[in-house]
């Protein structure tokens, strides 16, 4: 047990592999020097939450989890410059800040990003979450949100409007941006481009949006559910291809004249890796964004790639430096030009499974889950 002061907040725990998420009275502590508590509004979920949760990538149980938070500031650590009580925030990944490539500014390719993002604590080691038993993990992608409070590091918190939608905000810090991010600052798709997005969840429609936003005049989006595909045409691709129906290489060669400048794979599937690969031009580049379990391997035709001068890249977080293009998506949705809305449903707390559950079987692009009114 602790002795530092301690709140009761609620929460979402996963106490054993597959879940489920139960809903739990805990204590957490008050925010040490460098922290912020945060009155969590709403949270999105996502897929890395599932993954996490089916221990596909390993963290320690049992844990809360949630990482697309956004909340209100309730209280800042006395070492906290960027915010103050009262500011709206979204929260995101994290980051240590002191290793060659946080040093760099490359902070999505931190050399303690796994540590930091999937190691259930602090990077001291510590927790600040507590049942009747004990310890919980927590401080998952520095935040731990499925939780009424959370504590994050003012590094990872990021300052938005207040005339913004805020319940609507937290899909901005992960899910969103990844999508967004890998066309607009990894990919960096541009005027009169081909892009192909394989995969219609979160990340490949927001991909899908970013396009448009940045002038590419053939959006393809392929994908395998009808109304998906849909939504894609809806919020600005140009042709979709049901990959169930249609070889979406040949498809997408047809569509293009010979193959997409750039191409984005988000469903961590290696048999969709290789389309997305295949289906570019010569000299086009292949994000991969899709997470698929640890050790997974892929594979693609050496020659194919060689002699086309085509780029296989991997992308965390859109490379992504948040306090700079989570504001901008911000200002983009309050625009009118990247409606992420369209992807959302709202659940409450006690909704988190069946929120999961939607989310799995692509009932719910994007799931949030909304923690203020339970918040006391």
């Amino acid at each position: 047990m602790t002795s530092t002061p301690t709140r009761h907040i609620k929460a979402a725990v996963v106490r054993q592999k597959g879940g489920p998420f139960e809903i739990d009275t805990l204590r957490l502590e008050e925010p040490r020097p460098d922290e912020i508590l945060v009155r969590v509004v709403a949270t999105g979920m996502c897929h890395t939450d599932m993954v996490a949760r089916d221990q596909l990538y390993t963290v320690p149980m049992p844990v809360v989890l949630g990482h697309e938070g956004a909340g209100v500031v309730e209280l800042v650590g006395s070492h906290v410059k960027k915010l103050r009580p009262g500011d709206h925030v979204v929260l995101t990944y994290m980051w240590c800040g002191h290793c060659k490539p946080c040093l760099n500014g490359d902070l999505t390719y931190c050399a303690n990003f796994y540590a930091l993002n999937f190691g259930g604590a602090r990077e001291d080691g510590s927790t600040a979450t507590y049942d009747a038993r004990g310890s919980v993990h927590d401080h998952f992608f520095g935040q731990s949100s499925f939780g009424t409070f959370t504590l994050a590091h003012e590094r990872n918190a990021v300052k938005v409007p207040t005339t913004a939608p805020l319940e609507l905000l937290g899909p901005l810090g992960c899910g969103i941006q990844t999508g967004a991010g890998a066309v607009m600052n990894a990919l960096k798709v541009g005027p009169g481009s081909s892009f192909a997005a394989f995969g219609g969840g979160a990340v490949g429609l927001s991909a899908v949006m970013a396009a448009r936003v940045a002038g590419a005049t053939t959006i393809i989006a392929a994908d395998v559910v009808p109304s998906r595909l849909a939504l894609a045409k809806e919020l600005g691709a140009t042709h979709t291809v049901n990959s169930r129906e249609t070889d979406p290489v040949e498809a997408v060669r047809k569509i293009t004249g010979g193959g997409a400048d750039f191409s984005l794979e988000s469903s961590g599937r290696p048999a969709v890796l290789r389309q997305a690969i295949d289906a570019l031009a010569i000299r086009g580049t292949c994000g991969i964004v899709g997470a698929p379990a640890l050790g997974t391997e892929a594979s693609f035709d050496v020659n194919g790639v060689m002699t086309a001068g085509k780029r296989i890249i991997g992308i965390i977080e859109g490379d992504s430096v948040p306090d700079l293009f989570i504001p901008s998506l911000v200002e983009l949705h309050q625009q009118g030009r990247f409606p992420f809305d369209k992807l959302v449903k709202f659940y409450d707390l006690d909704q988190i499974n069946q929120a999961a559950e939607d989310s799995e079987k692509g009932i719910t692009i994007k799931p949030i889950v909304r923690l203020a009114q339970s918040a006391g």
